[in-house]
């Protein structure tokens, strides 16, 4: 009877357990963070952080290796394993390395601040630390500092960033802060700290660097209240409360009790101690309730899209893509509006959020269209800090950095990030004032703009990087021409879709490549090969070759398919582009031409919309391809899972619209081409309400290509749909299949 009852009772437990481990299951499956590997791209050159933040947030709270490389641009890279601190601002996947502001060390010892560090192996609070004991996903970070024995573990709300230490039982608590580190191109100018009581501690830091003028205030409060202090300006150790000298630093420490913890929370800002303050968050200190915030502010932002498949690592690169899409532009404003120009004047966002870290040059081919279909609001708000930097110069942000015109890399995208929310009936800005910033920047002759006026594009011998900068300026001139169309302004229309057409000077049909030409706009730019790579110097190219840069005239494919010959000639010369030898010759190659396909580099932005071209010459067989193949070979789940920069969330943003199958080749046009989804089902949770799916019935690593397709049970046989019809919601189905379709998007008029 005995044996019985415990038969009994052992079904039901496990029954329960079965239900438990199901609930668990659903749970894990519901969860998009789940999915999410912030080290991804911490390895080879994606130059990520895995730190703690959220959404487009204020403070990226990461730990520094204390490497000045380029593959330490964030601060951070796997392959390293020690630390010198824990910054409160980094970068996500640029190729120039600035921030690493405002380290905080916890230490269990006293340490040297008298010693300016020539390199890491001086600095005496740096760290040993193992991969073994170091956690990282979306809001929070942990790791172990072997050499002081410490837990560290990091996370973050809007405006604060929040540290938890915990100490080993008996040892000093201690916290050091170098306000006189710096990395990459950073340097200090002017710092200073304040001991304003027994739990708080302030201070600022004025640096030079890829920012010209970085102005970051702090103010850091303590979860329990300091017993001593020393504070250092230039190394030299004082016996006040406040330091101010080009590098200051601090060594605090804190009674030691049973529990030995230390809790921090820190807050930033570009404008003062006091907005630093307001920041602030008042609450108490729970760490776990701000972490909980902040995983609950990133399934939020995941949700946009629920995508289903048997393979958990294509999950783990989608959601960890769509995670680093939404890193950057981070937000600049403080939380009573203001923010602080390159000019030291103080601007207040009225209605808006202010955002910066635009790395424009990147980001509008994917990552700005992939945020006017997730997050409309912030697409608008980012638009409103356009306009804001253009102010004092009158000419729209490059490259926006800590409030500061970096003006690193070519042409003024801005303008089509404008016309892409304006076309999408996005309306949180005003049309006329941003229209006006759009004209005023494109008749204006700074960066090789006069000569751009004068001989309808740039001669190779007047200014380096002369075929990529007229190519993009031919670009940003369509986009003008496209918002002065809608706007009715019919004479700017005719005018700046005249200068649009600057890539026809530049096209040698001889030779089938974009290459420089001289001021008498008749003779090349000779000895040609279109291999070659000089990086940003004595070159007609940024960043690459002639092979990558050809084909950037995505507003007039069709005509670029017609001078070339038509599709046979053209598709035959894109095709070779991916099947050509990988060789780049040179002596000075870019390292930024990673990613390669034949000559196809996906590890930088130029190359990102070529596989979509096919679409436009009758082989969109040959666009399912070379995107499905990009997508195989260029992303992984290992820490080297990106094939180059992440660039602020374009490389990732080129992943989260491929997999779902469309792609905005022409960014500015409203359009997306279809390509080949790579997911069974994958769904978008529209801002409006409506959702939006697309099937891939069959689909695997084999059946790639598209056999047929319907769109809301009407069949579809388009290569391109719009935006607005997206935004109507309804489901695009597709049959997938081993062998190619050549029959399906060939005839009809694109939509």
């Amino acid at each position: 009877m005995k044996k019985k009852h415990l038969i009994i009772l052992c079904s039901i437990l496990m029954v329960s357990c079965s239900k438990n481990s199901e609930t668990k299951n659903n749970t894990q499956e519901e969860s998009s963070i789940s999915f999410v590997d912030p080290f991804i791209g911490t390895g080879g050159h994606g130059h990520t952080y895995p730190g703690a933040t959220v959404p487009f947030g204020m403070l990226q709270v990461s730990p520094v290796n204390g490497i000045s490389e380029w593959d330490w641009c964030s601060g951070y890279h796997y392959s390293d394993d020690v630390l010198v601190g824990f910054s409160h601002l980094s970068l996500s996947g640029t190729g120039i390395g600035d921030l690493a502001d405002i380290i905080f060390m916890p230490v269990n010892k006293d340490v040297d601040l008298t010693i300016n560090p020539q390199s890491r192996d001086s600095i005496s609070y740096k760290s040993s630390y193992s991969h073994k004991n170091e956690k990282a996903s979306p809001g929070y970070y942990q790791v172990f500092l072997e050499d002081h024995d410490v837990n560290v573990e990091l996370t973050t709300s809007k405006r604060t960033a929040n540290h938890k230490y915990s100490f080993k039982k008996g040892d000093k608590n201690s916290v050091v802060i170098d306000l006189g580190f710096a990395i990459n191109w950073d340097r200090p100018l002017e710092t200073s700290l304040n001991i304003e009581d027994e739990f708080t501690i302030s201070g600022t830091r004025f640096s030079k660097g890829w920012a010209n003028n970085q102005k970051v205030f702090f103010v850091a409060k303590f979860s329990k209240p300091m017993v001593s202090h020393k504070l250092y300006a230039d190394g030299n150790l004082t016996a006040e409360k406040s330091a101010k000298s080009k590098k200051t630093s601090t060594q605090l420490f804190f009674d030691t009790d049973d529990k030995n913890e230390l809790q921090v929370k820190v807050a930033l800002s570009s404008v003062s101690i006091e907005n630093a303050k307001d920041n602030l968050d008042t609450s108490d200190f729970n760490f776990e309730g701000v972490k909980t915030s902040a995983e609950n502010s990133w399934e939020k932002a995941l949700s946009s899209f629920n995508v289903e498949t048997k393979t958990d690592s294509l999950k783990t690169i989608f959601y960890t893509a769509l995670y680093h899409a939404q890193l950057a532009p981070v937000t600049f404003s403080d939380k009573n509006g203001q923010f602080r120009l390159e000019n030291d004047s103080i601007v207040t966002a009225e209605n808006y959020t202010a955002y910066s870290t635009l790395s424009l040059w990147d980001t509008f081919r994917a990552e700005h269209p992939l945020l006017t279909l997730i997050a409309p609001d912030k697409a608008s708000d980012m638009i409103n800090s356009m306009l804001a930097y253009y102010e004092p110069k009158k000419i729209l942000p490059v490259w926006t950095l800590y409030g500061n015109e970096t003006n690193t890399m070519t042409g003024y995208h801005s303008i089509p990030v404008i016309v892409d929310a304006y076309r999408k009936g996005i309306r949180g800005f005003d049309a006329e004032k941003a229209y006006e910033a759009m004209k005023n920047t494109m008749l204006q002759d700074e960066r090789g703009l006069n000569h751009y006026k004068k001989y309808g594009y740039i001669p190779y011998n007047l200014i380096d990087e002369s075929v990529t900068i007229s190519l993009e300026y031919a670009y940003d001139d369509w986009c003008v021409a496209e918002m002065a169309k809608m706007l009715g302004k019919e004479e700017d229309y005719q005018f700046f879709l005249n200068r649009s057409k600057a890539y026809q000077y530049l096209f040698d049909k001889e030779s089938g490549f974009m290459r420089g030409k001289s001021q008498d706009g008749k003779s090349w730019n000779e000895p040609f090969d279109p291999k070659h790579s000089n990086h940003r110097e004595q070159t007609d190219y940024t960043e690459g070759n002639a092979w990558q840069h050809s084909w950037f005239v995505p507003h007039a494919v069709d005509n670029l398919i017609e001078i070339h010959g038509g599709n046979k000639v053209f598709t035959n010369r894109l095709e070779q582009l991916f099947t050509e030898s990988s060789e780049i010759t040179g002596d000075n190659v870019s390292a930024d031409i990673t990613g390669l396909i034949g000559q196809y580099a996906h590890g930088n932005e130029p190359s990102h919309h070529i596989a979509y071209m096919f679409n436009h010459a009758a082989q969109p067989w040959r666009t399912q391809f070379w995107a499905r193949t990009i997508m195989d070979t260029q992303y992984n789940t290992t820490p080297n899972g990106l094939s180059g920069n992440e660039d602020c969330g374009q490389m990732s943003a080129w992943y989260v619209l491929s997999s779902m199958g469309i792609y905005p080749m022409n960014p500015a046009s409203g359009e997306y081409e279809i390509g080949t989804p790579i997911f069974e089902k994958a769904t978008m949770n529209l801002p409006n309400g409506k959702t939006f799916t697309i099937e891939a019935e069959n689909v695997s690593d084999k059946n790639f290509y598209i056999q047929s397709a319907t769109f809301n049970g009407e069949v579809f046989n388009k290569t391109a749909i719009s935006h607005d019809a997206i935004l109507e919601g309804g489901s695009l189905l597709f049959l997938m299949g081993a062998k190619p379709n050549k029959n399906w998007g060939v005839t009809g008029k694109q939509q």
